[in-house]
């Protein structure tokens, strides 16, 4: 797997929509910093290069799947923080305001989003989840793929905190839950069977969450 950084205004608004942001948010950061967009382009393709070769072969290694795409492309965003499809899909977006090094971990995280959403549609979808407990379960494995193995520390050093002061208090419950199941599977299809069993008691997880100013709420939007 290769991951490609892009510069995207018209699939930028398409995902900001999604996310709530408005379109004139997006076309101010077009007209006033593309310059700096295409830096960071830059400065995150070197930046992710380092590591892309090593933690490819990682989500295969732990996951047990392949990749689902040869190349993922990744916009470049003037809005949005982090993103990933319901499948599908080999697009995910992040925020170019990031150190070039800071930004990987995040990055990761939506990659492998994307990955859990594909090996659920593919391979789980008869178990009949809501999207909320989907992309819950998606969101706490890449909180476990990016913290809890040692192979995270050569990539991110910084930042290998299975934290949970995050924007989705709702999920916190589960993501505990679910840590010593992820330490303690057999293989990564047993973990995804415990989270589906978990997640079936909470019918009513929704993809909202919220930044950190009270009542500014928004929704994830996952579906492609």
């Amino acid at each position: 797997m290769k991951l490609k950084f892009v510069i995207d205004k018209k699939q930028d608004e398409r995902i900001s929509k999604r996310m709530g942001i408005p379109r004139d948010y997006v076309e101010n950061g077009y007209k006033t910093s593309l310059n700096f967009l295409k830096l960071t382009q830059k400065m995150y393709q070197k930046s992710w290069d380092e590591i892309n070769d090593e933690f490819s072969k990682y989500v295969d290694r732990i996951t047990g799947y392949k990749w689902f795409y040869p190349e993922y492309k990744c916009v470049v965003s003037a809005g949005v923080g982090g993103w990933a499809p319901w499948g599908k899909s080999n697009l995910i977006a992040r925020h170019w305001k990031e150190n070039p090094y800071f930004m990987r971990r995040i990055t990761a995280h939506e990659l492998i989003e994307s990955h859990f959403f594909e090996i659920y549609q593919r391979h789980y979808s008869h178990e009949k989840l809501k999207d909320g407990q989907v992309w819950a379960l998606a969101e706490i494995a890449a909180w476990s793929l990016t913290s809890l193995t040692p192979d995270v520390k050569k990539w991110w050093p910084w930042n290998t905190k299975y934290y949970t002061d995050h924007n989705y208090p709702h999920v916190v419950k589960i993501q505990l839950k679910l840590k010593d199941k992820f330490l303690k599977r057999k293989d990564f299809d047993e973990y995804i069977k415990e989270g589906i069993k978990l997640i079936k008691k909470y019918p009513n997880m929704d993809t909202k969450g919220y930044h950190k100013t009270p009542g500014n709420f928004y929704n994830r939007g996952i579906k492609k």
